[in-house]
């Protein structure tokens, strides 16, 4: 980041801050995400959904990266940034991750968020272990015959595109 983008972001920050205010007026928790591309200017918007949905990852980054990624149309965002009311947990950081954000900033980190009752530290330790040594879910594979076939069809272009 540039010194320049500096103001921008933290202007972007305040905007998140306050979208998340508003979402705890509606009801909701203090997560809030908003991704902006690399012009700075708003691409996506996410609150955190999970209750709403009945979804454990309609987290506020992931809703974020959906929505910047149908507005684009594209499963990428290089280059972008997401900006988060709270610091991301270790599934949203994977998800930053996988879309090709950029950077990441957060207003409060997760040792403030857990002050104020939203402890999801022990997610980023999960994944320093095999997902096969995790107390739960057991996490087995359980191979089928035609297990690999999907795979072999989609490496010799039997997929449409």
């Amino acid at each position: 980041m540039t010194t320049d983008a500096l103001p921008r972001y933290k202007q972007l920050m305040e905007e998140a801050v306050a979208f998340s205010v508003d979402h705890v007026h509606d009801g909701g928790i203090p997560f809030t995400a908003l991704v902006v591309d690399q012009a700075g200017a708003i691409v996506g918007r996410g609150v955190n959904r999970v209750q709403e949905h009945h979804d454990p990852t309609a987290h506020a980054e992931v809703e974020a990266i959906r929505d910047a990624c149908r507005a684009h149309g594209a499963t990428h965002l290089h280059g972008a940034t997401l900006l988060a009311s709270g610091e991301p947990c270790a599934m949203c950081y994977m998800s930053a991750l996988y879309a090709g954000i950029s950077q990441v900033f957060f207003a409060v980190d997760r040792d403030e968020a857990a002050a104020q009752g939203f402890d999801y530290r022990g997610t980023y330790s999960l994944f320093a272990d095999d997902p096969q040594t995790w107390r739960s879910p057991m996490v087995s594979k359980l191979a089928v015959s035609e297990g690999l076939r999907p795979f072999l069809a989609f490496s010799s272009g039997l997929s449409r595109s």
